[in-house]
């Protein structure tokens, strides 16, 4: 199987760790940006065997975990409406908001749907045209044209009883957040491969001009990885700061220009509030004025109590490379996926729900 296979075999991952190794001369810190990323690391057992010389951290890349607590708690708000049937794709289920998850307000009788698509949730706007529709639109730039795609036809359509509560976020803002804050400690990044495939990489090059850090694109498989944080190590070790393409078989320079296209179309960028890295500038994505009628934070329009976050969680410092999460007193102990304490625990790209699967319990 070409592009699969090959990027898992075990001789080419041996001589990319011996290249690692004989490269290394001091002591580096890398941040992979994408929860994706994470998962495979450990999944395949590759934070093992780097050289000790080396720490990776774990980034702000999983979308499910940076969806701010206001946005989760509007959700269940409107999912609870009897009117409603509230779409999601089946991972935001059981993100812990302020009182409850989505999981639970369908037990309490809300029509919470999970989809694979948000062209499915169109689909069932148009099949209940005496129900409203919302689809959740959590996601970074990987996922705003697939929503983008469904407002257009939703709107070719003339469907008035569908709208969208728009979650998504941009990565760079993110990276530049964690690069300027004052206690970081990254000093080069693998950027997620899939969302470059949409934005392209040329974004990228003013942060590593910037603050001087490599940032690599890298894809998800052992070789992959290996390669990505290899080409990181050179970078770092000969004083180089530039963007590198590591997928180049998926990624292109100028990204996917008809996504693109169709993302500004639906979409302007805004600021947006991180769970985790608070609100960030020019960080996220919101409906352009001419698309406002498909909007459901102004269509079910309401006031929500204030948000806190539980004390004893330490996801903030997860998310932004601080700590690992097996250095939360937390983990395993008032925190488990049975019942997690903030999204990272239970969402399929989160840090902390990786550590757990594959035991790394470090304390």
């Amino acid at each position: 199987m070409r592009f699969l296979d090959e990027y898992r075999n075990p001789k080419l991952a041996q001589q990319l760790l011996r290249a690692i190794r004989t490269t290394i001369t001091r002591r580096w810190t890398i941040m992979e940006v994408c929860g994706g990323q994470t998962h495979s690391l450990l999944r395949n057992g590759i934070d093992r065997l780097l050289p000790d010389e080396l720490q990776l951290v774990h980034g702000p890349g999983c979308p499910v975990c940076v969806t701010p607590l206001e946005q989760l708690d509007r959700a269940m708000a409107i999912a609870s409406r009897p009117e409603v049937i509230f779409c999601s794709f089946g991972d935001m289920l059981r993100v812990p908001g302020s009182t409850t998850d989505l999981l639970h307000v369908r037990a309490a009788g809300g029509d919470v749907r999970i989809v694979y698509s948000p062209l499915d949730a169109v689909d069932l706007a148009q099949a209940e045209p005496t129900r409203q529709v919302v689809f959740f639109a959590v996601g970074f730039e990987t996922t705003a044209p697939a929503t983008a795609l469904a407002i257009c036809r939703a709107r070719k359509l003339g469907l008035k009883n569908f709208s969208m509560l728009v979650a998504h976020v941009l990565v760079p803002p993110a990276m530049e957040a964690i690069l300027a804050a004052p206690g970081n400690r990254v000093q080069a990044f693998l950027a997620a491969g899939h969302v470059c495939t949409i934005t392209g990489y040329d974004g990228y090059q003013p942060l590593a001009q910037r603050f001087r850090v490599p940032i690599v694109v890298t894809g998800f498989e052992p070789a992959d990885l290996l390669e990505g944080i290899l080409l990181a190590v050179r970078q770092l070790e000969q004083g180089r700061h530039q963007v590198e393409n590591q997928y180049a078989r998926a990624v292109r320079r100028s990204g996917n220009t008809e996504a693109q296209r169709i993302v500004a179309e639906v979409y302007e960028v805004c600021d947006r509030p991180w769970r985790g890295l608070g609100s960030l500038p020019r960080s996220g994505l919101r409906l352009r004025p001419e698309f406002a009628d498909f909007d459901a934070e102004h269509r079910f329009a309401s006031d929500l109590p204030p948000v806190r976050e539980p004390p004893e969680c330490r996801a903030k410092d997860v998310l932004q490379g601080l700590i690992r999460p097996d250095e939360c007193a937390a983990f395993g102990v008032t925190c488990t996926p049975e019942r997690p304490l903030g999204a990272p625990m239970v969402s399929s790209e989160g840090a902390c729900a990786a550590y757990w699967k594959y035991r790394r319990l470090g304390r």
